[in-house]
C-alpha cells in the first residue's frame, strides 16, 4: 500500500519530466479547438480544461441537503457540505489543487495533466488526466479505535477524453479507478472502477446546461449507494464563473460521489449546490 502512495504522489514529478515528450503531442501546423469547457468541471466530473499558467483560481463550492424535507430545514439549507479549493498552474499543460471538503473532513492534493489537444483538421479529441490522494480526517478514532493514517488516504486516476462536437455542443467520456483504504460498505472492494459520461449545450454566450452521469463498474451487491446523476447551469460573468446545479450525491470529491451518493431522483432526494469559481 505504501509503493501505491509513493505513485500518486509521484506522478506529477513523473509528467513534468515528460516535456520533450508532450511537446512531441503539440498539433503542428493545425488550429486547436479551443472552449470545449468553460469550467473545470462538468457538474461532478472533471473537464479537460486547465488551469493557465500562472493563474490561480479559486472556488468555492456549495452542496445543500437533500430538498425533500422543504422548508423544515430550508430545503437543504441546515445540511450544507462545503468545499475550498485552491488551483495554480504551472505549466501550459500541467496544473496542482490543493481543498478541504466539510464532508468527511476531506483534504485532497491533485493535479491535471493535458494531454493532448482536439484539433479542427487534425486529432478528433481533447485528452487529459487527473490524479489525486485524498484524506478522510473525519473517521473517528473513538468508533474506529484501530484506525491508522493509511487508512484514511483514498486515491483516484482519471483518464478525460473530450470532443467539441459543434459551436454549442461538447461531450466527454472518463474512465475511472479509485481505491479508498477504508470503505464505508464493508463487502465492496477497496480499488472501484467507474465510466464517466458528461456533455455541455451552450445556450447563449454566457449561459450553458450541463449534465454528466456516472456509471460504477464493480459496485457491491446489496451497496445502498447509488450511481451519480447531475444536471446544471453555468454562467459566465468576466473573472467569474457561476456553476447551479442538482444531484443525487452529495460528497463533492470523486471518491465520494462515486462510491457515496444516496439520492434518489424518483423520491425527491436531490441535493442543490453552486460553484462559484474566481480567476486571479
Amino acid at each position: 500500500m505504501k509503493n501505491l502512495t509513493y505513485l500518486f504522489y509521484l506522478l506529477p514529478i513523473l509528467f513534468y519530466a515528460q516535456d520533450d515528450l508532450l511537446d512531441g503531442l503539440e498539433p503542428d501546423q493545425s488550429t486547436t479547438v479551443t472552449s470545449t469547457w468553460k469550467s473545470l468541471k462538468v457538474v461532478n466530473f472533471e473537464t479537460t480544461k486547465l488551469v493557465a499558467k500562472n493563474e490561480f483560481q479559486l472556488i468555492i463550492s456549495h452542496r445543500f441537503g437533500s430538498v425533500e424535507n422543504g422548508f423544515d430545514d430550508l430545503f437543504g439549507l441546515d445540511q450544507a457540505v462545503t468545499r475550498f479549493q485552491f488551483v495554480y498552474g504551472l505549466t501550459d499543460w500541467m496544473h496542482i489543487e490543493a481543498s478541504r471538503s466539510s464532508f468527511n473532513k476531506t483534504y485532497q492534493l491533485a493535479s491535471k495533466f493535458k494531454l493532448k489537444e482536439q484539433e479542427t483538421t487534425g486529432f478528433p479529441f481533447s485528452i487529459s488526466a487527473f490524479t489525486a490522494v485524498d484524506i478522510n480526517t473525519g473517521l473517528d478514532k473513538e468508533v474506529l479505535p484501530k484506525i491508522e493514517f493509511e487508512n484514511r488516504l483514498g486515491y483516484t486516476a482519471q483518464v478525460i477524453i473530450a470532443r467539441k462536437i459543434s459551436k454549442k455542443l461538447s461531450a466527454q467520456i472518463s474512465p475511472t479507478l479509485f481505491h479508498e483504504n477504508f470503505v464505508s460498505y464493508d463487502p465492496q472492494d477497496n480499488t472501484q472502477y467507474a465510466l464517466g459520461l458528461g456533455a455541455r449545450y451552450k445556450l447563449t454566450n454566457r449561459w450553458s446546461i450541463n449534465a454528466d452521469y456516472g456509471y460504477h463498474l464493480n459496485r457491491a451487491d446489496g451497496s445502498p449507494f447509488v450511481n451519480p446523476l447531475s444536471v446544471g447551469f453555468d454562467l459566465e460573468t468576466g473573472g467569474h464563473v457561476f456553476q447551479l446545479h442538482f444531484t443525487n450525491s452529495q460528497p463533492m470529491l470523486t471518491n465520494g460521489f462515486l462510491s457515496q451518493g444516496t439520492g434518489d431522483w424518483t423520491d425527491g432526494r436531490f441535493f442543490f449546490g453552486f460553484n462559484l469559481v474566481r480567476v486571479f
